[in-house]
Formats: C-alpha cells, structure tokens, sequence
C-alpha cells in the first residue's frame, strides 16, 4: 500500500515553529540592539517614538538591520493599525483595499501605519497611488528599501517622507543579539542550556555582513549540532560554528547601489595605486558573483584612461588577462585578472589621454567646422589637383628626424594644445619629444 504523502502535515496544534530570526524579533525598543544613531538618546526616531509622533519615512539600509522591526515598534508606541504590505506580491486592486480599511480606520480616530517592504519594487504608477493618501493623513507610510531612493523612490514621495539610513549591524551588535537568543527561554534556544565559545559566537556574527537575520539562522543551525557531554554540558565551538555556517553571505546587488559602490572602490584603489586594496575588491566582486567579464571591461577602461601612454605596455596586460579568461574560464583564469589589476595598480599612472580627448571631443562639439585644410587633402584627380587640393604638403620622411614643420588644424584650431604627456612613465620621454617638436615649429632656438 502506497503511504500517504500527507500523512505527516502537522495538525493545527502541532504548529511548525518561527525561525530563530523570526522568534526573536525585538519587541519593545529596549530590545531592539544597534541603530543608535536613530535611537539613542535624543536621537531623530527616539524623540519620535517618545512624543507619540508618527512621521512618514522611507527606511534604507540592507537586509537584517532591522527596517520591519523599526516600523512595527513606531506603529506600537504611537497605537496605530500597523499593516504591512509587500511590494513583491502585492498591487493596484490591494493598494485600494488597503486605503479603504485606512479610511475606516480613520473614521474611528485611529491611525494606519502602512508598511511598505521592499517598496522600490513598486513602479512610478502604483507609488503614485499613495501620494493623495498620505498628503491627507489617511495613511503614514513607511517603505523599506536596501536600494538607493534617490533613484527608486519617485521624488513626489521623497518629498513627503524623510528619508532615514540605517547602517549593518556592528559585530558587537550582533554578539549581543546572539547571546541573548542563546539565553532566551520563551523564545530562544535558552531551554537547549548551550554554552557558546566567545570565538564560534564572533565567527557566527561575522557571517551575514551585517545582516542580523542571517547571523541568527545560522546559531540555530549550530545549536542542532552540538551534543550532550557525559557530564551534562553543551558547548558551541567555532569548529560547529564553521561546519554549520556553509559560505559567508555577501550583500550584494549586481544591478543596485552595492554593484556600483564596489566597482568603485576597486577603480579608485587602482588609481590611488594601492594593489592590495585593489585585489580585495576585486576579490570581494567575485566572491559576490560580479560577472568577471564586467570587471574585465573595466580594467581595459582603466588602462586607457588612468594609465595611458604612462606605460602603454598596461593596455595590452589587460586585454591579455580578457583573452586568458576566456580562454581558462574562472576560477583558473581568475588568476590572469588578479595580475592584471596588480599590474595596473603598479603602473605610472597619467590621465592625459583622457583629458586630450575630451577637449579634442569638446572643439568638435562647439567649435566652427572648418574644411579640411587643403595641403592635407588629397589630389587623386587633375581637377582636385587645379583647385589646390595636397599643394604644399611635406612628406615627413624625406625631412630630417622624419619631422614636418606644418599645420595639421584647421585654421581657426591653430595652435590648439589637447596632450599635455605628464613626467611618469614612458610619457617623460613622449613630453621631452612634444616639446622639442613644438620649439621647431615655433622656430624656438633649443
């Protein structure tokens, strides 16, 4: 007989428990840990909450730092309906819905606290549809959000809510958090009596980057490991802390805020010439699952426009490494991108091509089309040859040191100066050339 694949779904009083990081959510504000400058004494939230004051905000910051939490704890100081409410699952029809029972609840003096989750999910029409609303107090609104509002959060909506930041939590943050789900008996894992080693709980803290969430389902899969001593004792060790852990979870975005903050500071760390900090960025971007390819672009762009003719041998390191990759695949091809990036960071360093070229790009834009001047065009007919067209042009090899004395600009261009070669590198050598060049031309005695 085929066993019921039901029979085992718990009945209505054997319910399944919360995850730790569910169970343990603060709540009253003396529980809540970290954020102090949002609530520490006299702090912009903390004043809020004491004066029963309900202002609309847009809550930023990343995953486990307590945004839900925040919201449902100012809706209870200040007695008001707390409703939450996904941007991921939710609509048009339920945004209605929800003002409806506002409007309601309005009607017998009580507020509505709508929480938004996620609320850069939400696209221009569906925030739109809240503005009305909360401009006439039918509803405070609250929308969390771990992407940057400047760019996800319509400006109308913006207007009307401060926009408050919140940090990942410190590693001592997140000690505290996890010694007291250690030692909670109603909601814990305080009837498991574990005692934890000071360096599994630090360890276990570091994992999440911050994220409180994670640290917290990560003790509860610890304490599931740890075995009675014959002496009656339980001990979390680091080396349980490591087995229960798997990988360490990296905050990131490939398409938000995080993806650009990083690809940053590893160009920054490039130009500033500091290849251990490079190679930790460009490291952490791979350990997040950053596409190698998209780094790759970006060290061919930086060898062009950060190190240039300073040492032109940097453009063809770097195209190399995007042929080794290719070629090797990661992790092994890895390697080939990790010596380019050391190899840029080690670079003379000159942003005069760059520069050269927008100015050059600048004229183009603005400045009068001239024609080509006529000595430089060419005469491939009598008739282009009898309206003037190459008369006069020099051929720089017939002259000494293969160098012509004429103008190549249009008329109105003359004398137009767009590479400046700076004293590094290889351009030392093309700047002492430039200028000898230039003196010739001016008839400069050298």
């Amino acid at each position: 007989m085929t066993p019921d694949l039901f029979e085992r779904l718990p009945t209505p009083s054997q319910k399944v428990p919360a995850p730790l990081a569910d169970r343990m959510r603060p709540r009253t504000l003396q529980e809540f840990v970290g954020q102090e400058h949002l609530l520490g004494e006299g702090k912009f939230l903390r004043r809020a909450m004491e004066a029963g004051e309900l202002p609309s905000l847009i809550l930023w910051g990343p995953p486990g730092s307590g945004k839900t939490t925040l919201a449902f704890l100012l809706a209870d100081r200040c007695k008001a309906t707390f409703c939450p409410f996904s941007a991921v699952t939710s609509g048009i029809k339920e945004i209605k819905e929800v003002i409806a029972r506002a409007q309601q609840e309005r009607a017998y003096g009580r507020r509505t606290l709508l929480f938004i989750d996620e609320i850069h999910r939400f696209n221009k029409a569906q925030q739109d549809a809240f503005l009305p609303h909360v401009e006439g107090g039918t509803i405070v609104l609250i929308g969390a959000t771990t992407e940057n509002p400047s760019f996800e959060v319509i400006a109308a909506l913006l207007s009307r809510a401060k926009v408050v930041t919140l940090h990942p939590l410190a590693e001592e943050a997140l000690m505290v958090i996890l010694r007291h789900a250690l030692g909670d008996q109603e909601r814990g894992l305080g009837h498991l009596h574990i005692e934890a080693d000071d360096e599994a709980l630090r360890f276990i803290a570091g994992l999440g980057s911050g994220d409180a969430r994670v640290s917290l389902n990560t003790l509860e899969l610890a304490a599931q490991m740890v075995d009675e001593q014959p002496d009656g004792s339980k001990r979390l060790t680091l080396k349980m802390a490591q087995e229960a852990s798997g990988r360490r979870v990296l905050r990131y975005d490939k398409a938000g805020e995080e993806h650009y903050n990083l690809i940053s500071a590893l160009h920054k760390s490039l130009r500033g010439s500091d290849p251990d900090a490079s190679l930790y960025w460009f490291a952490r971007m791979l350990a997040s699952g950053e596409e190698p390819m998209y780094i790759t672009r970006r060290l061919v762009r930086f060898a062009s426009e950060d190190v240039g003719n300073a040492d032109p041998q940097a453009l063809h390191v770097a195209l190399a490494a995007k042929d080794a990759y290719h070629f090797l695949g990661s992790p092994e091809g890895d390697l080939a991108l990790a010596q380019a990036v050391v190899y840029l960071a080690t670079a003379p360093k000159s942003n005069a091509i760059y520069v050269a070229f927008g100015k050059a790009q600048g004229d183009v834009e603005q400045a009068p089309l001239e024609g080509v001047p006529l000595h430089l065009r060419n005469a491939p007919t009598s008739l282009m040859k009898e309206q003037g067209y190459g008369a006069g042009y020099q051929y720089p090899h017939d002259l000494p040191q293969a160098i012509a004395l004429q103008d190549y600009l249009p008329e109105q261009l003359k004398g137009r100066i767009y590479y400046r070669p700076t004293d590094r590198g290889l351009e030392a050598e093309i700047g002492r050339r430039l200028a000898e060049w230039r003196r010739r031309k001016a008839g400069t005695p050298s």
